[in-house]
């Protein structure tokens, strides 16, 4: 499944570069032109890339709150401002800060590392179980035959969603948006059956699933 990235930034130029050119190097990217509505995306988000001058609220002061509810997501500052009180008030929460202009490889490195740093990026070869999960391949290997394990799109992108929160429940809500981004319709079964399916592909006893565990009025969980 793609990173996540939260880009905020109200250049509509430079925006639209950004944000094209990071999608191009495989990244999910959600762009505001400013912080409102930014803190309700963050639950599935894995860096944030974020400008100082906004209007309303400055980056600076959003970027402080996102830390505080966020801890374990990376912050990039994006500016223009090279002061280097600008670079240490922004470093005083941030994670790295990049000055304008810079070059698009530069920032996709930067953002990499950010990414390899705070774990958010799976490893290529997963061991669950039966399992070997090679995320890199979208491949699923079952050792006790050797035979590969054919998932749908949407399957995989349900599994790999859960691998990448191990021990962590996740709700319907949460999993639906993530795979489907769309909003989740209380009552819609459409998780619970590629769940089962899932199931039936990848569990010992699908009827008595130790991989992908049910947590009864929640969500579900993938322990490793």
């Amino acid at each position: 499944m793609k990173n996540k990235l939260l880009y905020i930034e109200d250049d509509k130029e430079i925006g639209t570069w950004v944000s094209e050119d990071l999608t191009r190097r495989g990244y999910h990217v959600i762009w505001l032109t400013s912080g409102d509505g930014a803190l309700d995306r963050m639950e599935e988000i894995d860096l944030v890339i974020l400008d100082i001058m906004l209007p309303g609220l400055d980056g600076f002061s959003i970027g402080q709150r996102l830390k505080k509810e966020y801890p374990v997501t990376p912050i990039l500052m994006l500016s223009a401002r090279t002061s280097i009180d600008d670079k240490l008030q922004g470093l005083h929460f941030a994670d790295d800060y990049v000055t304008k202009p810079f070059h698009p490889e530069e920032l996709a490195a930067r953002v990499e590392v950010l990414l390899r740093r705070f774990g958010k990026i799976s490893p290529p070869l997963i061991q669950l179980s039966h399992l070997s999960i090679y995320l890199d391949q979208n491949r699923i290997i079952d050792t006790r035959s050797n035979n590969e394990i054919v998932l749908t799109a949407k399957q995989f992108q349900i599994f790999t969603y859960l691998l990448r929160h191990p021990n962590k429940i996740l709700t319907k809500e949460q999993i639906y948006e993530a795979v489907w981004e769309n909003p989740y319709i209380a009552g819609d079964k459409t998780l619970m059956v590629h769940i089962r399916h899932l199931r039936e592909k990848i569990e010992g006893n699908p009827s008595q699933p130790q991989i992908i565990e049910t947590i009864r009025g929640i969500g579900y969980r993938v322990k490793q």
